[in-house]
C-alpha cells in the first residue's frame, strides 16, 4: 500500500489542507476501483466503513489477490470536516461559497470528446484507455482558482480513470439505498445486493453535476456522440447511501465492507470464491419517480410510517402537529412506493421536506437532486 498527499490550494495565508489517498494492488493491470467516504463531511457512516475496508485492503493486497490498483479516500472532504459553527457540523454545504461539496464537478465531455474523435480502433478496451486518459487530462487542465474547486479537481482525477467508483454518503435517517445511472443497472445490481439497498434511484441526467454522475455520464454521452465506435460503459460509478447519520457501529461497518469486498469480488477485481448473491429487497425505480414529501406548515413532526414501509397513495405518513394550537396537518403519499429515508429532526419549519418514497413511475423532470 502506497500513501500519497494531494495538496489543495490555500485559502488563507497560513493556512493549509490536504487529501489523502490510499493505494493498494498493481497498476499495470488496467484496472481500478476509486472508492471514498464523507464527501459530505458530515456523514460519519462512510469513514468508519473506510477504515474497515482499510484493513481488508491490506491483508488482501498481502495475500496477491488484488487484480487491480484499488484507491481508497477514507476522507474525501478536509474542507468540510473542520466546519464548525455553534457545536453543529456543518458538512454539507461549503461555507465560503454556499455551495454543495457533491455539486459542480468540471463538465469535461467537450474536452474529452475533442481529443478523442478520430483515434478510435476496434479494440474496446484500447478505446477505454484512451478515453481514461483523455478524461485525466481534461480534469487537470481545468483551471481552479479556489480551495473547494482544488478539492473538486483532486477526487474527480483519482476517480475518473476508474472502473468502478464507490461514493460513500449518508442520509438524515434512512435504510441503505443506491444512486447510479440508468445504463449501469445490470452492473450495479450485484452490489445492491450484497450491500441490502432497500432502493436504487436511477438516472441519466439528475441536476447540477454531482460526483457520481460526474464519473460515468461522459461515457453514455461519448456512445451517443461516437454511435459506429466501440466504446464501453467504462465507469460504474454509484453513490451509496449507508443508512442514516447516527447508523455508525463496527457491527454495521464490518458487514458493509464485507459486501464491497463481495462485490469487487464477484466483478473480478479481487480475485477468491464470490460469495453467493441474497436475494434483491427492491428492484431499482426512476429517480424522478421519488416523492419527497413537502410540509406546508411548521410544527412537530410524528411519522405514522416506519422506514421500510411500502405506502400507498394517498396514505397518512405523517401528521405535522402545532402545538400551540394543537391543529394536526396530515401529509400524505401521492404515489405508490418504498418509504426509504426521512428527517432525523422532529421540529421542521415549514417548506421542509421529511420523507422520501421511491415509486416506480417516473413524474418528476428538471433537477432531480433537491435537497439530496
Amino acid at each position: 500500500m502506497q500513501t500519497r498527499k494531494h495538496a489543495l490550494i490555500s485559502p488563507a495565508i497560513g493556512t493549509s489542507r490536504e487529501v489523502v489517498s490510499f493505494h493498494f494492488g498493481p497498476t499495470d493491470r488496467g484496472r481500478k476501483v476509486y472508492i471514498q467516504a464523507a464527501l459530505h463531511a458530515d456523514e460519519a457512516p462512510g469513514l468508519l466503513v473506510a477504515h474497515h475496508l482499510n484493513s481488508r485492503l491490506t491483508s488482501i493486497e498481502a495475500s496477491g489477490r488484488l487484480n487491480a490498483e484499488v484507491v481508497l479516500v477514507p476522507v474525501a472532504n478536509p474542507i468540510g470536516l473542520g466546519q464548525w459553527l455553534d457545536h453543529s457540523h456543518i458538512g454539507r454545504f461549503d461555507l465560503r461559497s454556499a455551495e454543495n461539496f457533491n455539486r459542480h464537478y468540471p463538465d469535461v465531455v467537450d474536452r474529452v470528446a475533442a481529443g478523442v474523435e478520430g483515434k478510435f480502433g476496434r479494440d474496446e478496451a484500447k478505446n477505454a484507455a484512451l478515453i481514461r486518459r483523455a478524461l485525466v487530462e481534461a480534469i487537470r487542465a481545468h483551471a481552479v482558482t479556489t480551495e473547494l474547486a482544488s478539492l473538486r479537481q483532486t477526487l474527480f482525477s483519482l476517480a475518473a480513470d476508474a472502473d468502478v467508483v464507490l461514493d460513500l454518503h449518508c442520509d438524515s435517517e434512512a435504510l441503505l439505498h443506491l444512486y447510479t445511472g440508468s445504463p449501469l443497472w445490470d452492473r450495479v445490481e450485484p452490489l445492491a445486493r450484497y450491500l441490502g439497498a432497500h432502493a436504487t434511484l436511477l438516472e441519466t441526467v439528475s441536476g447540477d453535476h454531482p460526483f457520481d454522475e460526474a464519473c460515468s455520464r461522459t461515457w453514455w454521452l461519448l456512445r451517443e456522440r461516437f454511435p459506429d465506435d466501440a466504446i464501453p460503459l467504462g465507469c460504474v460509478s454509484v453513490t451509496v447511501e449507508l443508512r442514516g447519520t447516527a447508523d455508525v457501529s463496527s457491527a454495521l461497518a464490518d458487514a458493509d465492507a464485507d459486501a464491497i469486498v463481495a462485490y469487487l469480488t464477484q466483478q473480478g477485481f479481487i480475485r477468491g470464491d464470490i460469495p453467493p448473491m441474497p436475494a434483491l429487497i427492491h428492484d431499482a425505480t426512476p429517480l424522478a419517480g421519488s416523492e419527497s414529501v413537502e410540509s406546508p406548515v411548521s410544527g412537530v413532526v410524528d411519522f405514522r410510517l416506519s422506514l421500510g414501509s411500502y405506502v400507498q397513495k394517498g396514505e397518512e405518513v405523517a401528521h405535522v402537529v402545532d402545538p400551540i394550537t394543537g391543529h394536526k396537518t396530515v401529509l400524505r403519499a401521492t404515489t405508490d412506493g418504498v418509504l426509504y429515508a426521512r428527517e432525523s429532526r422532529r421540529f421542521i419549519h415549514s417548506g421542509m421536506r421529511i420523507c422520501k418514497i421511491a415509486g416506480p413511475v417516473a413524474f418528476r423532470i428538471g433537477n432531480l437532486l433537491g435537497a439530496r
